[in-house]
């Protein structure tokens, strides 16, 4: 063994003491401790890749990133996978890249996404931003998705898309969605950030319509810290999306290409019209990009994070379920989370809706919970329209968004994420019950 590889071993070994004897410190006080909604779960393997990927000192995206869009895309069954550096960015590339030129069919200016005003900002935001117009329509109390039956009413001669998140990992219904998609020839973008994993009718979701999106942030299924992706079958919105994401150029060819004619043996050999003929291939430019990569530091974290899932998904469904059984008792005064028969649902958080005259409002369940050290979160933006930032957008509304005001007013969440403890689960069950003792 030569004195490097010595040293490197040495190395990861002492990472491997050092998370044993975290560990080993770790401690739940109740009362004391927060039960935080959610968080990292890993455990020595992801240290030590991380510090292993280190060492070899490679500070953009490299073999780790083609490796794990390699397994993503085998796990997802679909052809093309994109990382990028956050779930945000993915939704912007989706829709970006369906609005450009180099794509058959792309989107334009002042056309319009069928969405929900219950969402989080930035899936919203790339309409906003790619000069498109938002169609709103209402969600269902319970499942908190996509009204789908509406949609249909939503469609004019200008809309050109459907655009929904699978509400906190709630599969919406893709069987109506997809339906009347293929009907009017729309595309269809799956904000799949809180549902990895997710199934509808026995296949995930994220693999219905024409691209996904999906965040690798520390509060997700899976993390790289930061970092999302982008999965699609469709070769040529996938070149788009690499396109807009590594700053706009033409050229495929991945950074640090070592060949000094390309990956491609063709960097010298291309003639665009306003070019001079050879122009070098890395600084041609076919789409207006941005620089959205992420770090092989952080997606080879993410490899080992991928061979967790299934157990990670199998946690947040047992804490949903001993959640679920804690409120149960108190239907009479909050509407519990639903969800479509087909959906096989791999939990982001438990949603709740409290009922008008309950005998207490949301703030007084979210104040007891936060003193008791639980974490709560708002469904997101409520009514999104209602924000300082979106109030004075262009947009089209069909119909009421009663229930998104009610979401706005009356719903907020907490964790079922796998690092809950069945100590930090029981502790959660007992603060429920203690505060409908009051109530």
């Amino acid at each position: 063994m030569n004195e490097e590889k010595k040293l490197r071993k040495e190395i990861l070994e002492r990472v491997k003491q050092i998370y044993n004897l975290r560990k080993e410190n770790e401690k739940f006080t109740p009362g004391i401790d927060r039960v935080n909604y959610s968080g990292r779960v890993f455990d020595e393997k992801e240290m030590l890749a991380l510090v292993n990927s280190s060492l070899d000192f490679w500070l953009t995206l490299g073999k780790e990133g083609k490796e794990f869009e390699k397994k993503f895309g085998d796990y997802l069954g679909l052809e093309k996978v994109i990382v990028c550096n956050s779930g945000s960015s993915a939704n912007l590339l989706a829709i970006s890249s369906l609005c450009s030129p180099t794509i058959d069919n792309p989107l334009k200016r002042g056309e319009e996404i069928i969405t929900t005003a219950a969402t989080f900002p930035t899936t919203l935001a790339p309409i906003i931003q790619n000069n498109l117009i938002p169609v709103f329509i209402d969600i269902n109390l319970g499942d908190y998705n996509i009204q789908a039956e509406k949609i249909e009413k939503a469609v004019s001669k200008k809309t050109r898309a459907i655009f929904f998140a699978h509400t906190l990992g709630n599969p919406a219904d893709m069987e109506k969605i997809m339906r009347i998609a293929d009907r009017y020839h729309l595309y269809v973008i799956e904000d799949t950030c809180d549902a990895l994993d997710s199934k509808y009718d026995g296949k995930l979701v994220g693999t219905f319509g024409d691209i996904s999106t999906y965040s690798f942030y520390a509060a997700h299924h899976i993390t790289m810290g930061e970092g999302g992706a982008l999965a699609t079958n469709n070769s040529k919105i996938a070149r788009a999306i690499l396109s807009l994401r590594d700053w706009g150029r033409d050229c495929l060819c991945p950074t640090g290409e070592k060949n000094p004619l390309g990956a491609c043996e063709s960097r010298f050999k291309h003639k665009f019209p306003l070019l001079p003929e050879g122009y070098d291939h890395k600084y041609v430019y076919s789409n207006i990009g941005y620089n959205l990569k992420p770090l092989d530091l952080q997606c080879t974290i993410g490899i080992e994070q991928l061979e967790k899932l299934p157990e990670f998904s199998k946690k947040r469904k047992e804490n949903f379920q001993q959640i679920y059984n804690t409120f149960s008792k108190y239907e009479n005064k909050l509407i519990l989370p639903s969800w479509n028969p087909k959906a096989d649902v791999s939990w982001f958080a438990f949603p709740i809706t409290v009922k008008e005259n309950a005998g207490f409002g949301r703030r007084d369940i979210v104040n007891f919970l936060e003193n008791k050290k639980i974490e709560t979160r708002m469904l997101f933006g409520g009514n999104i329209l209602r924000q300082p930032g979106f109030t004075k957008i262009k947009k089209r509304i069909v119909g009421d968004l009663i229930n998104t005001d009610r979401v706005l007013n009356d719903t907020f969440f907490i964790g079922v994420y796998p690092g809950l403890t069945k100590e930090k689960i029981n502790y959660v069950c007992e603060s429920i019950e203690d505060f409908f003792k009051k109530y």
